[in-house]
């Protein structure tokens, strides 16, 4: 199993320092991924840059909508100068900043665009089962494969049952199966209005809930032959991390 950890790129000095503590909080902890935010000036993979000196494997998240139709991917040379060997393609949000230029392109141009120009790369695409009815998520993966992806990271899951369904929708792909703390009412507000997130009947947004799942749903991914990554935000790095293996 991998089991990767999404750091924050607030700032080169504090992804060092979050990449340093998840790994001795969690000495299984073997990647790290970490998503392109438009709030911070630190790119995705710059940052990735960075953890890779506490590991070897860090994954950025590209943006798709912000790259240009025609020519270079613009981050490429960045990512191969850097030694990194897998990206994430989502297709992004649009941005707050109206200033900020992007263009219509899906996922499966990005990815079909990144195994074009630098096959060697592995590239994961997204899986959301909150976004759209199943059926038409399982043509967005059947699209994305044909792209060219060589595996999925999915929105983060909070029920064992969805897991088992979705580990059924998959089969067969290399997972990234997503593990997050919902800590407090607002956050819990956040993920089922923005994310669409439906929480089981017997949720209960404290960060014991969410450890006691995060154990139980890394045994069986475990079990299915998965791999997991956590989004510890807004919580306590080592309190989160510590002991769930």
């Amino acid at each position: 199993m991998r089991i990767s950890v999404e750091l924050v790129p607030r700032s080169e000095a504090e992804v060092y320092a979050d990449a340093s503590l998840a790994h001795a909080a969690m000495p299984e902890v073997n990647a790290f991924n970490i998503p392109d935010l438009m709030r911070f000036a630190l790119r995705s993979w710059d940052a990735c840059a960075i953890a890779s000196k506490i590991l070897p494997a860090a994954i950025p998240h590209i943006r798709a909508i912000d790259i240009p139709p025609v020519g270079e991917l613009p981050m490429a040379e960045a990512i191969v100068a850097s030694g990194l060997s897998e990206v994430l393609v989502i297709r992004g949000d649009p941005p707050h900043d109206l200033s900020h230029r992007t263009y219509p392109n899906t996922s499966e141009d990005i990815i079909r665009r990144f195994k074009r120009h630098h096959p060697k790369l592995k590239v994961f695409a997204a899986f959301d089962p909150y976004r759209q009815g199943f059926r038409d998520e399982l043509d967005a993966v059947a699209r994305k494969a044909d792209a060219g992806a060589d595996g999925f990271f999915t929105q983060p899951l909070f029920d064992l049952r969805l897991l088992e369904v979705c580990a059924e929708m998959l089969r067969g792909c290399n997972v990234f199966w997503g593990i997050a703390p919902v800590v407090g009412p607002r956050s819990r507000a956040y993920w089922e209005t923005t994310n669409r997130v439906i929480f089981p009947a017997d949720f209960i947004p404290t960060l014991d809930w969410n450890r006691a799942f995060a154990r139980a749903a890394i045994r069986a991914i475990g079990n299915m032959g998965g791999n997991v990554y956590l989004m510890p935000i807004r919580v306590d790095l080592a309190q989160y991390l510590n002991g769930l293996i």
